[in-house]
């Protein structure tokens, strides 16, 4: 094969492995506990790690642990030598003061980063002594949300090695009655199910989680590293007819409402489903397989209707039809023939929608609007504010709005806020290869409304949260939480008003702890942070202001607050931010002058590569950087679309897995899929996120460049190919070695 200088632009790139994994032959977990309380279904877990350095030196040991997206970090602190090290909730402000000053003494500071579907990752490290202990201890609180019938706990086990004293004890205690308690998850079968020792009596319930070394190493979730893998705690309370548990303590109550033996309210429901060209591939292929069994799922009584869209609006009937067998063959039978094309008019799509239900009035139905789309709005309307102006205006608060976003590219921000607006919420469609499971299991959540226009009304009741639902489903529930005025319990009354029902509750409890004023500030202030989305920028601060407040009386590590973790005189200073949902996995760390940790490289301030030094028309780089994985020693090198070069990102971190090798840096997301054949490795660059400045453009990465131009290329990713600008480089130049090297003859 004759050699050629082959041009590389964004989407061709990449030759990165790297593990940030740190050696633990010379340090030992000898304990690590996790120990989980939920009382009134708000759980409090904490998370004990005792480390000891057996090495003749000191040696930074890590800790590094995931906890449940939507928890609350409320406590975290270090024991070293006897001394107590706490971690310190600050506003956001603060705790970024303290965080640039330690960057400006060469230290380094951390964040929670997100990492999948459900889990955050915290991690810190500090120095130990020679043959000296450090305990981590972290706390995490989160009110547990029913779904489809029970709750689920969720603890992530990852102690990075097999550990000699390993325990998990879950205690449950509920004063309605435990109805049934199950544990799942990864680390609950094979050669972990014998590890596992479940009681439940009453209104208490115990799970304990003892894994022997053994048992470690063996599961089916487990390595060198120890396990790896979720435990889930599953479980109801019993119901009755008094159609709520209202539980009272200091002042402070708790309304839990999940009524049972209600009949369903028949329902009307819209689908408006995207089909613009970026649903191409298996996004549109998991919409129609996940489409198909919704509508097999349809009672007879229900009435739908079934909109496609991308720069038009497309129609499998112009009004709602009857759920009958007739109706519903047709309907699959237009879901299969769903492809992918076009451009994206959400605006238009999702106000047909609304016109359909509009013009279908039903009493005694519960009318439900879901849209799902994987991008933003290319044509039409495409101003984010008028859309969600638009939509506003014509649902009127009659029946709620859901948004699913598929995948990264979506701007979900957008979806969450045009959801809150309308009474409904917005939903995250991961790229994996249950898509079209995640699909159907949320619309299961909303597929049995048992009640509409649900009102809660609380007479001595102040400073309550949301008290006004636009329907009830079937294996939810609704919760409300707020004081009571002057702490008098005989003025305290509490009434449901809801379409078709009109109810009293008369069963009332009490516990004698503090815990009932912890829920509250916790909906509260996850209510606060959802409101603030919805309004306009002068009204924001008022309730950034309420949400901050209580975020720094109880302690909650929340978007608009940060913990300080303090370490002994002369150890980096970490601060720990609360990441948004759906952010992809990644960990950002703004490095001090001269340092460089695992997996990073030094660029933007940290490198002199500041973005008044002039790069959007040339480009200057690093040395080379070469890291070690298994004893191989790849160049690490990537080539995006940015403007102002190295300046652009003030991280880049990689993740090794077992098939794969994930690259975030700054919002841009690069998987390299590792493919073996005969003892060579060969790896394959997978786009996964892309900027989103789609304006920026240029090359990132620590290389000796030869040979750098400016030109463009055809981006044959689009339906329609768009011409842009790019920096090219030659292959020899990014692989600092000849083509003919990386050439196989079949794979």
């Amino acid at each position: 094969m004759e050699r050629a200088v082959v041009q590389i632009t964004l989407f061709g790139l990449l030759l990165a492995l790297v593990t940030t994994l740190p050696n633990k032959d010379d340090w030992d977990i000898y304990s690590f506990h996790i120990n989980s309380t939920v009382t009134a279904r708000y759980s409090t877990t904490v998370i004990t790690s005792r480390v000891v350095n057996r090495m003749e030196e000191s040696k930074e040991i890590e800790f590094l642990v995931r906890i449940p997206k939507n928890a609350f970090i409320s406590k975290f602190r270090m024991f070293i030598e006897g001394q107590v090290y706490d971690g310190i909730v600050k506003a956001k402000e603060q705790a970024q003061q303290q965080y640039t000053e330690a960057v400006s003494r060469g230290q380094s500071a951390g964040l929670v980063s997100s990492v999948g579907r459900t889990l955050e990752e915290f991690k810190t490290s500090v120095t130990v002594a020679a043959h000296k202990k450090v305990t981590f201890e972290l706390t995490y609180e989160e009110l547990l949300k029913r779904r489809l019938g029970k709750y689920e706990l969720q603890i992530h086990a990852r102690p990075m090695q097999p550990v000699k004293d390993f325990k998990v004890d879950v205690y449950i205690h509920d004063k309605a009655g435990i109805s049934f308690i199950e544990v799942k998850g990864g680390l609950s079968t094979k050669a972990l199910a014998n590890a596992i020792t479940k009681t439940h009596i009453g209104k208490q319930a115990w799970v304990h989680f003892y894994p022997t070394e053994d048992q470690q190493k063996t599961c089916d979730s487990c390595g060198k590293q120890g396990m790896n893998g979720d435990l889930v705690i599953v479980y109801d309370v019993n119901r009755d007819s008094s159609l709520g548990h209202i539980k009272k303590s200091d002042g402070y109550f708790v309304h839990h409402f999940a009524p049972s033996s209600l009949p369903r309210i028949p329902k009307n429901v819209v689908f408006v489903i995207d089909q613009s060209g970026s649903m191409h591939g298996r996004k549109i292929q998991q919409t129609r397989i996940a489409l198909i069994h919704i509508l097999n799922d349809l009672a007879e009584d229900d009435y739908f209707g079934l909109i496609t869209f991308d720069g038009s609006v497309s129609h499998w009937r112009r009004e709602l039809v009857q759920a009958s067998n007739k109706n519903l063959n047709s309907a699959k039978k237009f879901a299969q023939g769903i492809t992918d094309r076009g451009a994206t008019d959400i605006n238009e799509a999702v106000l047909e929608g609304a016109r359909m239900l509009n013009a279908h009035p039903r009493e005694g139905s519960a009318s439900i609007l879901i849209l799902l789309t994987d991008g933003d709005p290319t044509s039409g309307v495409t101003i984010l504010e008028t859309i969600q102006s638009n939509v506003r205006k014509a649902i009127a608060d009659k029946f709620p709005l859901y948004c699913l976003g598929f995948g990264f590219d979506v701007n979900f921000d957008f979806l969450k806020t045009m959801s809150l607006q309308n009474n409904g919420v917005a939903r995250r469609i991961y790229e994996d290869s249950d898509a079209d499971l995640q699909l159907k299991g949320f619309y299961k959540e909303v597929a049995t409304p048992l009640l509409t226009d649900v009102t809660m009304i609380y007479m001595g009741g102040t400073n309550l949260t949301q008290t006004n639902f636009s329907q009830y489903y079937n294996g939810s529930e609704i919760v409300v939480a707020g004081q009571i005025t002057d702490n008098d319990i005989e003025t305290f009354t509490p009434q449901v008003l809801a379409i078709s029902s009109n109810v009293t509750v008369e069963s009332t409890e009490t516990v004698s702890d503090g815990l009932i004023q912890r829920v509250w500030a916790y909906l509260t202030v996850k209510q606060l942070l959802e409101k603030e989305l919805q309004l306009s920028e002068p009204e924001k601060e008022q309730v950034r202001k309420e949400a901050m407040e209580l975020s720094l009386k109880y302690g909650f590590v929340t978007p608009l607050t940060s913990m300080v973790v303090t370490k002994p005189p002369g150890e980096n200073t970490d601060v720990l931010h609360k990441p948004k949902e759906g952010e992809p996995p990644q960990r950002e760390r703004i490095l001090g002058h001269g340092q460089a940790a695992p997996g990073m490289f030094p660029m933007g301030a940290a490198s002199g590569m500041g973005a008044a030094s002039g790069m959007s028309e040339h480009l200057q780089c690093e040395q080379n950087i070469q890291l070690k994985i298994n004893s191989i020693q790849l160049l690490f090198f990537s080539l995006f679309q940015m403007r102002h070069v190295c300046a652009y990102f003030s991280s880049v971190t990689v993740i090794k897995r077992n098939k794969e090798v994930d690259v975030a840096a700054g919002d841009v997301r690069i998987v390299i899929l590792v493919h073996e054949k005969d003892g060579e490795k060969f790896l394959w660059p997978v786009l996964r996120q892309k900027p989103s400045d789609n304006n920026t453009e240029g090359i990132l990465g620590g290389c000796v460049c030869s040979y750098v131009h400016l030109s463009s290329a055809v981006d044959y990713s689009f339906v329609s190919p768009t011409t842009l600008d790019c920096w090219l480089m030659s292959a020899e130049s990014a692989l600092q070695r000849a083509l003919d090297d990386f050439i196989v003859a079949q794979l």
